[in-house]
């Protein structure tokens, strides 16, 4: 038995310029790539193109190089829609599709009115249109119906497994939106498996939709990477840094003429990790590793399955 090379992978919006938080995931996701010797991607995610800006891809391109963190291939969702319709088809042909033509104020109501409702910290669609679209003549989204069953995942950074009940917890969930726009959950589950990514390291932000995105997966055949999920870089008051919070964004840094190094150590020491005032990001790879192990001493090895092969 022999272990698959770890593929690990980078995803920005490149809805405008990249702030701390999203420099800091993106140092993490490179750490542990290359620190399991492993291919380090880079994919945008520009699927909705009304928050698309052009400047951003060079801008996050430049930024990254800029701090080090190289990649060994880059691609863009939007040049990928050929795939999600696939995947979307095949989902249909078993069966478990179907339209939607509810609005937002139809939902909320909707759930609002529900005996059950509200269903944990986010809206559960109650299922209006299973049987046929409330409303033929809207546009219509596309929104998978989950299985009945609970799905459970464990982090591999963390240890903590999450259980969700998919009708309760996500509820069908939207895969076309019906300005014909694919949704998140579906193309980042598609671009994973077809890209081969093993590894998926990004904000706890994203912990909560984990299961039914596995689930999606296993729907659809794919194999489940590991997931590895980091906290989010706050402010001093403590709240979540975003770009529409004023957290000041790499570019400006960058050329406003701040050392990479420098930037490098404050994102380092914002772990909690001892580290000189300017360092690399190789210099940055013994901590992950420990950090890593300390964690999950058998990383390398235990990858739920999917990453063996005779």
């Amino acid at each position: 038995m022999n272990v698959l090379p770890v593929v690990g992978r980078f995803a920005p919006s490149p809805t405008g310029a990249m702030h701390l938080g999203n420099a800091r995931t993106a140092l993490l996701a490179w750490l542990h790539s290359r620190a399991l010797g492993g291919r380090y991607l880079l994919r945008f995610e520009d699927l909705d193109t009304g928050r698309v800006r052009p400047w951003a891809y060079d801008t996050i391109r430049r930024d990254l190089d800029w701090l080090g963190l190289d990649w060994d291939a880059e691609s863009l969702q939007s040049e990928r829609q050929e795939l999600y319709e696939q995947a979307l088809a095949r989902l249909a042909a078993a069966g478990e599709t179907y339209a939607c033509t509810c609005t937002r104020r139809e939902i909320g109501q909707a759930i609002e009115d529900s005996a059950g409702a509200p269903h944990g910290q986010e809206p559960v669609y109650p299922g209006t249109c299973r049987l046929h679209p409330a409303s033929p003549g809207r546009p219509a989204a596309i929104r998978w119906h989950v299985p009945d069953e609970t799905v459970c995942v464990t982090d591999a950074l963390t240890g903590e497994t999450l259980c969700q009940h998919l009708p309760a917890a996500a509820g069908d969930f939207v895969l076309r939106r019906n300005d014909g726009v694919y949704a998140y959950h579906l193309a980042v589950v598609v671009d994973d498996a077809l890209m081969g990514v093993t590894d998926v390291v990004r904000g706890a932000d994203l912990w909560a939709a984990t299961p039914r995105q596995v689930a999606l997966g296993r729907a659809l055949g794919f194999p489940t990477p590991r997931y590895l999920h980091v906290p989010l870089m706050t402010d001093f008051r403590g709240e979540r840094l975003a770009k529409r919070g004023g957290a000041p964004p790499v570019q400006a840094l960058r050329e406003g003429g701040e050392e990479a190094g420098r930037l490098l150590a404050a994102l380092a020491r914002s772990l909690g990790w001892d580290v000189p005032e300017v360092v690399t990001a190789r210099d940055l790879l013994p901590l992950w590793r420990g950090r890593l192990f300390a964690a999950n001493p058998t990383l390398l090895t235990n990858l739920d399955g999917m990453s063996k092969f005779p």
